[in-house]
């Protein structure tokens, strides 16, 4: 009997014991989407599923006077269309929207960039070209400065949107815009060519047309 008793003390001691034990912790569950997020874009460097990838050239400066390179190539394996401008936003480093004003074409901005639209078919593996005009400048004080360091790209209005990587902020000053060239065919890979300077500007120089 003694046996018995001693024996059901221990399986209820190991079963209080088991009801004590903590339960497995995956880690910390992760931060809902923020309000309005949209779903998670591609990579800048992966082909995206319409058969584009979208890459920045770099900023040419000068004197205030900003312009950057954006290639288009088509990694599909069909032809793909293109017409008008490219469709931009900025983000700032809490992936916030900033209002900017789009311009098509530069000329409230500079000369240079303002070749009309047209219908350009890309084969695979062809690519096209469109460049954003900018000047950073602070005419108010009274009106904050505004600098995007995130840059989202559709080929066009209305199609899907894709980061492109920057190599330093879109220093808009407090003048609020953005121009946007059209895009143009490209007959030779960027890559092949030399980059954009970086040098400071002297007062000569104008910014180079990156197409």
């Amino acid at each position: 009997m003694r046996k018995t008793v001693a024996r059901i003390g221990l399986l209820t001691g190991a079963a209080l014991l088991a009801g004590c034990t903590p339960a497995p912790v995956d880690g910390p569950p992760s931060a809902p989407p923020r309000p309005g997020a949209e779903p998670a874009a591609p990579t800048a460097d992966a082909c995206s599923p319409e058969g584009i990838r979208i890459t920045g050239l770099g900023v040419s400066a000068a004197m205030g006077l900003r312009a950057m390179g954006l290639d288009l190539v088509n990694c599909g394996d069909r032809p793909y269309e293109l017409r008008g401008y490219p469709a931009v936003a900025l983000r700032d480093p809490d992936g916030d929207a900033i209002t900017v004003r789009i311009i098509p074409g530069a000329a409230p901005i500079t000369a240079g960039f303002d070749h009309p639209p047209t219908r350009i078919v890309l084969a695979p593996g062809e690519r096209a070209g469109a460049a954003l005009i900018w000047r950073n400048l602070v005419t108010d004080p009274t009106v904050v400065a505004t600098a995007g360091t995130e840059l989202d790209v559709a080929p066009s209005a209305g199609r899907p949107a894709y980061p492109v990587e920057l190599d330093g902020p879109i220093d808009l000053g407090n003048t609020g815009r953005l121009g946007v060239s059209a895009w143009k065919r490209r007959d030779a890979d960027p890559a092949t060519q030399a980059p954009p300077r970086s040098d400071p500007p002297t007062p000569s120089t104008s910014p180079v047309n990156p197409l």
